[in-house]
């Protein structure tokens, strides 16, 4: 019977103890399946090495468990051995929009034991960890940071809230190269930067509509918005999917990213680091294999 972990995080978005359950229930159908809870990366690491005849994974949670279980994995040396499904049980859920994945437990551990796996893409940043999803400095960087204490109460809707309050957060100046080709508007200042695998971000915004999770590219959006009211023609932009027409956006297909001056957060699949001057991304083709 081949083995499986659920890894499961209390904290996730709409994580209960019945919809693991119901959720590990089908899984057992057909896998031997052992259930882990873990709230560090010591904790996941332990998990995988005590485990070695493992054949799957499965994420129990949103965005940020995914993360943080995909770089595990990747840190162990795995990425070739381990494949990975995931049970949506996050705020935003943005990658599993991108799969089109059920929100119901049950229906997507249905699609976990019906698919043969498909391998996808992942992004590797400038410390060597993977991205799953999407990843992005300046404005939605700040945006994140400030949704985080909304998140738990308004749900997808702190997003927004978290937009709105980083609608002054001023530009940043750095030099951006796209596959070693610099991109330049306005003595490099920028509003934002995002690279991404998966199509949405915070909760639902289609903010790489031609995204591929299998293409061998990333795809790469770089904001100019300098005034409040550019910002606000970039939003509804965002709202009606035509980024890729504005004036204001410089949007590509690319393998590798670099962004160095002015020290800036980064949201990783929702998870913020400390500032940091010097940020780079590129793709890693069929890294991962998943199952959905």
């Amino acid at each position: 019977m081949p083995r499986l972990l659920a890894i499961t995080n209390a904290s996730a978005g709409t994580s209960t103890t019945s919809s693991i359950d119901a959720a590990v229930e089908v899984l057992s159908r057909v896998h031997e399946v052992d259930t882990v809870a873990t709230g560090s990366t010591d904790e996941l690491d332990a998990a995988l090495s005590e485990r070695p005849d493992l054949d799957a994974v499965v994420v129990f949670g949103g965005d940020g468990s995914l993360h943080a279980v995909v770089d595990a994995v990747h840190r162990a040396g795995r990425l070739d051995d381990l494949a990975v499904g995931l049970v949506p049980l996050g705020t935003g859920n943005d990658f599993s929009r991108t799969l089109g994945l059920p929100l119901d437990p049950a229906a997507a551990a249905e699609r976990i034991l019906g698919s043969e796996g498909r391998r996808i893409d992942l992004l590797e940043d400038f410390g060597g960890a993977v991205v799953v999803n999407a990843a992005s400095i300046g404005l939605g960087a700040e945006a994140a940071v400030r949704a985080k204490r909304y998140k738990k109460r308004w749900g997808p809707l702190g997003y927004a809230i978290g937009a709105a309050k980083s609608a002054f957060v001023p530009d940043a100046k750095v030099e951006v190269k796209i596959d070693g080709r610099p991109v330049r508007r306005r003595h490099g200042h920028i509003t934002q930067l995002s690279v991404g695998n998966g199509r949405f971000v915070g909760g639902g915004t289609d903010l790489f509509p031609t995204a591929e999770i299998d293409d061998g590219q990333m795809d790469v959006q770089v904001v100019f918005a300098h005034t409040l009211a550019g910002r606000a023609a970039y939003v509804v932009r965002l709202l009606t999917r035509t980024t890729d027409e504005s004036p204001l956006v410089h949007y590509e297909r690319a393998q590798r990213v670099e962004v160095h001056g002015e020290g800036l957060r980064c949201t990783s699949d929702g998870e913020i680091s400390d500032p940091c001057p010097d940020h780079t991304w590129q793709i890693r083709p069929g890294a991962l294999t998943f199952l959905a």
